[in-house]
């Protein structure tokens, strides 16, 4: 591997590489060796004295090889500290650089990318002196270099594929960047990627784009990779896998060996086995994210006026910052902290806010009856109604006892007229127990309906269709789990009741008034689950968003559901895959008291993307051929200074 990685741009008769190239290429099969402790560590460098900067060194003999040479140059200063050897990791590995590095050094490779490509002649050549792979050697011309399509290289039309998904790609607000924006469909390449669009697109928008190209096994051992970032950036890990996490790595490794060149394999992919051990040791990695320093020095950069010195200007600003912030807390207590915009701050307001301007309309029939039905169903304090209102269903209609599904339906369409007069009835007695929410709520709302293109919910951007239809964003899917009844055909008499998955597009965003409170309801379009919902061998949850199912069900109440984005299935276009968008920190309070017995506890929210457990069971890590058939090839201008 150190003859690829140190000398892989040399010319091919420089005296670097003959002395690299005591690799041959053995199957090695002992076990890895153990990580050194502390102890070991400074045992090994306590004679080396602390040396600063770098130091030259004269080129090795030829033909003599350098056994001897220590491992390490200096010693650090922190073992001066009387601890610091007894620490089982010393140095955290910066896991959002090593993500960002393998994330680049994968879409460089198989989109063939100048200056991000571990692919190239000297790379094909260097496999020919190691006698692996002898077909891809490249083809000499007189202007041009032609070198062949192997298994990591994709051809013109998946470069297509793969681009014009990432371009299509909407996601939620403030969730990525906008990944049309990285995306060149003229260069049939990705550019101007950040750390955090590297971790999007690792972790969950790569695997998707190349569910239709290169071959099956390639392709599993690119989504292995791509899950095991995501399975280790996880905020719950569960110990008693992480052993499995590892060997599941190795194995992955392993495969990409097989499929990528030795040149594919620098330190960053080497770090990886390393992520699993630190996880063990010191919990889940976004407790060591260099996100929040990154971002603090780009306020730092921006503190600095005077280039000449921009130290000074840092810690000028930075006392001038902390000073005011400590004058404003200490004598304004209404005044805003210094630094920290309106939008950041931490709100005591209601959970649910509309984020654009009210449309009113006046609803009757079918949509408020359902729409009435559906608060009442999440109403704690309707539930014992419910209960009343069903047994005198079972009393007055006995030839029905065995069909609930009657039961249910009738119950839909006749118990709020029966609530209102059952609560006007209690309330003419001076000592009922009625509620005051049930009062206003038995009434029935108002038919003049006042409706959003946005609402946030818990911090959470929800948008109908119709507002995602001219953003450039997504933020109309949803998801909710429910106790449903499920019906096996429409002959059914005995359903059963169960937990159930809806998948759902926003259609309309409403404020049912009751004149005493609103209450935020989402008119939604939801998939059929029969035949518009499959999961592949993958694990990916698939939806065909054409087939609509429910539409005597139509409301979800708004702080009930999770917020999902779809992405078109690249193998079929009926088809499109559910990606979840992780919950956020929301530090809001109802203030409505009377809105409580409304609420209920959502429904815990499985991840929707799979995990590298699933390919256990799956056939794909087959030998593959290390050439891509057909004539296409990729065309390398010839560079007199890179041959010997």
């Amino acid at each position: 591997m150190s003859f690829m990685k140190h000398h892989r741009f040399l010319p091919r008769h420089h005296p670097y590489r003959k002395q690299a190239a005591a690799f041959d290429n053995t199957v090695e099969e002992d076990l890895p060796p153990l990580p050194l402790t502390g102890e070991e560590v400074f045992a090994r460098v306590e004679g080396l004295n602390c040396v600063c900067g770098k130091k030259k060194r004269s080129p090795p003999t030829k033909g003599v090889k350098d056994q001897g040479r220590p491992c390490w140059k200096k010693k650090s200063v922190f073992f001066e500290l009387e601890y610091w050897k007894y620490i089982p990791v010393r140095h955290n590995l910066d896991v959002m650089h090593i993500e960002k590095n393998c994330c680049d050094a994968i879409i460089g490779t198989l989109l063939n990318i100048p200056g991000k490509t571990k692919d190239g002649v000297a790379a094909r050549l260097d496999m020919v002196e190691m006698g692996i792979r002898a077909s891809l050697n490249p083809k000499v011309g007189a202007k041009r270099d032609k070198l062949p399509l192997a298994s990591w290289n994709l051809m013109l039309a998946e470069k297509k594929i793969v681009c014009g998904s990432f371009f299509e790609m909407t996601v939620p607000v403030r969730f990525s960047s906008n990944v049309r924006n990285l995306v060149s469909m003229e260069d049939l390449k990705l550019a101007g990627l950040k750390s955090h669009d590297c971790h999007t697109i690792m972790q969950i928008l790569l695997p998707i784009a190349l569910r239709s190209v290169l071959e099956k096994p390639v392709r599993y051992a690119i989504i292995r990779f791509c899950l095991f970032f995501k399975a280790i950036c996880a905020k719950v890990i569960d110990v008693s896998k992480l052993e499995k996490m590892q060997a599941d790595l190795v194995v992955t490794v392993s495969l990409l060996e097989k499929y990528f060149p030795p040149s594919f394999f620098d330190i960053m992919i080497h770090l990886t086995v390393h992520l699993v051990r630190e996880v063990h040791f010191f919990g889940p990695v976004f407790f060591r994210w260099m996100y929040p320093f990154e971002r603090y020095m780009k306020v730092f950069k921006g503190w600095v006026r005077c280039r000449t010195h921009p130290e000074g200007c840092i810690a000028e600003s930075y006392i001038v910052e902390e000073a005011v912030g400590f004058c404003t807390e200490r004598m304004l207590s209404d005044a805003s902290t210094a630094g920290i915009p309106e939008s950041s701050k931490p709100r005591a307001c209601n959970a649910s806010k509309p984020l654009s301007g009210a449309t009113m309309i006046s609803v009757y029939g079918k949509e408020m009856h359902q729409a009435h039905l559906c608060i009442l169903q999440n109403t704690e304090a309707a539930s014992p109604y419910f209960i009343e209102h069903l047994e005198l269903l079972k009393l007055l209609n006995p030839r029905f006892s065995k069909n609930e599904k009657w039961f249910k339906d009738k119950q839909n369409q006749t118990f709020a007229v029966w609530l209102k007069e059952r609560v006007s009835n209690e309330l003419q007695f001076p000592d009922n127990n009625v509620s005051e929410t049930m009062r206003w709520m038995s009434s029935g709302p108002n038919h003049v309906v006042p409706t959003f293109s946005g609402y946030q919910v818990n911090g959470v951007d929800f948008n109908t269709k119709e507002r995602d239809n001219v953003r450039s964003v997504q933020n109309s899917g949803v998801f909710f789990v429910a106790d449903a009844m499920q019906v096996s055909s429409a002959k059914d008499k005995n359903p059963k009741t169960d937990d159930m998955d809806f998948y759902g597009v926003i259609q309309q965003i409403w404020e049912v008034d009751h004149y005493k409170f609103r209450v935020p309801l989402f008119k939604c379009d939801w998939v059929e689950n029969v035949r518009g919902i499959k999961v592949d061998e993958l694990g990916f949850t698939l939806l065909n968003l054409n087939r609509k199912g429910h539409l005597n069900d139509v409301f979800v109440f708004a702080s009930h559901v999770k917020q999902i984005f779809y992405i078109e299935d690249p193998l079929d276009a009926q088809w499109s895959v559910v990606v979840r968008v992780l919950d956020r920190d929301y530090q809001g309070a109802d203030s409505d008291e009377e809105l409580e017995d409304i609420e209920v506890e959502q429904q815990p929210f499985e991840a929707t993307m799979p995990s590298i457990e699933t390919f256990d069971n799956i056939d794909g890590d087959q030998h593959s051929n290390y050439m891509r058939p057909g004539d296409e090839a990729i065309w390398v201008e010839n560079d007199c200074n890179q041959r010997g």
